[in-house]
């Protein structure tokens, strides 16, 4: 028997355990640490607190008699009560904060990281091959992976004769309905540990001065092995179909439409390599259209091991990047999740949704919240930190790159190729959101000027060299130069600045 293996909170499949090369021992004991002062130095969603817990939680249940659980303070007391002086192993914890926690302890061996696609080195020989970050682009990365893991390929081709099947993904809603009428997702069930899990988070908020944001409604996401496998089958026999034409589409009384809500990915729970396995496994049985199929693995395969791969190649210093020069702090209604407070549609449906579950896919986070945000000027370390806070999926590797890079352009174009932002036009096509809206997607002065509309011309206006630079978006500076009633639209957009759009 070895020395005892700590598990993070998300490292908790059995993946994380499996020996082999510079893996744990075989049946090596187990730590596992509870810290509640992870849950002092931010305020996070109740959602994800109750999440990760209950994850923690069934996994120690799991594991029996070879786990040493331990709730403590923090990490290092907690390490001390569960093994004293004695040495462990641990896989590279996902966070920069957590790897030099583990680097600073005596006694702890730092093992490669699991859960991934790919190793740091071989993406790091990949990138620097492409002239560094200047000219890093996820597209190449996702045909590279692909080719390097044989992953939805015939022979030397793509899969369905083309890499990228965005042409047919990119779909808006049928006007008139409602919902897509989607096979419904996997939903768990709550347990006595879910029981224990709430009881605790309203003792902490109670006695110990720990504070949440958002609701604890019924769990929604896997929180054990056995749940997150039920998941990816749900998901991949029934839901995997019609995923690609509407993963794009955002309908206000259907948030969820067809996509996985695999977000147990980021506990640990599932292995990317089997997920993305499962989705070839439906196409070449004929059970799913190769559009659909590709889609779902870009997100996976593509996006994100590529933002994964990223928050390591970039370094340390990336969070500071602020390209775009916005200061501006998140207004209270923001930070308290108020939908209530807020009278545009699109961001009181999309913020609602935050509020009760913890979650919306990822063209509201884009285009509804992160547009907001980028058109306000709002500080981009404390909008990563927002995100990062409020959805259950949210973690330090996820939304450092997705906020700052491409959301927040605060890289100044490191990982995306323009800032993405738009008018209400947009959201009006790719949703029914604007319907019964108190502003009118295409008014851009007036008092029912649309807040997404004036926002993009007056993010234009503050940007324009930058953007007039950028092919990608240099017809937006066009564009601005033709509008006559600039001074007006500025002014209906400072407007926001003062109260909830």
């Amino acid at each position: 028997m070895g020395d005892p293996h700590w598990l993070f909170g998300d490292q908790l499949g059995p993946h994380f355990l499996a020996p082999g090369d510079q893996g744990p021992a075989r049946d090596a004991p187990v730590v596992m640490i509870e810290a509640r002062s992870v849950f002092r130095r931010r305020r996070f969603h109740r959602a994800k607190a109750h999440l990760l817990l209950s994850a923690m939680r069934h996994r120690a249940a799991e594991l029996g008699d070879r786990v040493r659980h331990v709730r403590a303070e923090t990490y290092r007391e907690g390490l001390r009560e569960a093994v004293g002086g004695a040495a462990v192993t641990v896989c590279h914890p996902t966070s920069r904060a957590a790897l030099r926690l583990v680097r600073s302890l005596d006694r702890v061996r730092v093992l490669p990281a699991r859960g991934f696609l790919l190793p740091h080195d071989a993406f790091r020989a990949w990138a620097d091959g492409h002239d560094g970050a200047a000219r890093l682009r996820q597209e190449d990365f996702y045909h590279w992976v692909r080719r390097e893991l044989d992953l939805l390929m015939d022979g030397d081709s793509p899969a369905g004769g083309r890499w990228n099947h965005d042409h047919a993904n990119r779909e808006p809603p049928p006007r008139g309905e409602r919902t897509l009428d989607a096979p419904k997702p996997y939903r768990p069930r709550e347990d006595d540990i879910d029981a224990e899990v709430r009881a605790d988070l309203d003792r902490w908020e109670r006695e110990d001065g720990i504070r949440f944001v958002g609701r604890d409604g019924p769990r929604r996401f896997p929180a054990s092995r056995r749940e997150a496998l039920a998941a990816l089958r749900r998901f991949t026999e029934h839901r995997l179909a019609g995923f690609g034409p509407y993963e794009d589409a955002m309908l206000a009384a259907d948030p969820v439409l067809h996509h996985s809500l695999l977000s147990s990915l980021n506990l640990g729970l599932l292995d990317p390599a089997e997920v993305v396995a499962a989705a070839e496994d439906v196409w070449r049985a004929g059970r799913a259209p190769v559009n659909s199929v590709e889609g779902f693995v870009r997100q996976v395969a593509g996006w994100r091991e590529y933002v994964w791969q990223l928050y390591w190649y970039f370094g340390e210093d990336y969070r500071d990047g602020n390209a775009l020069d916005h200061r501006a702090p998140l207004p209270d209604w923001f930070l308290e999740l108020d939908a209530d407070a807020v009278t545009a549609r699109c961001l009181a449906t999309v913020l609602a949704q935050v509020r009760d579950t913890g979650w919306t896919h990822h063209i509201p986070r884009l285009m509804v919240l992160g547009s907001h945000a980028l058109q306000r000027g709002w500080d981009p370390r404390q909008v990563t930190d927002w995100f990062h806070r409020c959805f259950v999926d949210g973690y330090d590797w996820v939304m450092l790159p997705n906020v700052t890079g491409m959301s927040q352009y605060a890289d100044g174009g490191r990982m995306t190729t323009k800032p993405y932002t738009s008018g209400g036009a947009y959201i009006h096509r790719m949703s029914d959101l604007c319907d019964g809206c108190a502003y009118r997607p295409g008014d851009r002065t007036g008092e029912r000027a649309c807040p997404y509309t004036t926002g993009y011309w007056s993010f234009a206006h503050r940007h324009r060299a930058l953007l007039a630079a950028n092919r990608r978006t240099a017809r937006a500076v066009r564009g601005l130069d033709r509008l006559g009633d600039l001074d007006d639209v500025l002014a209906a957009d400072r407007r926001w600045d003062r109260r909830p759009p």
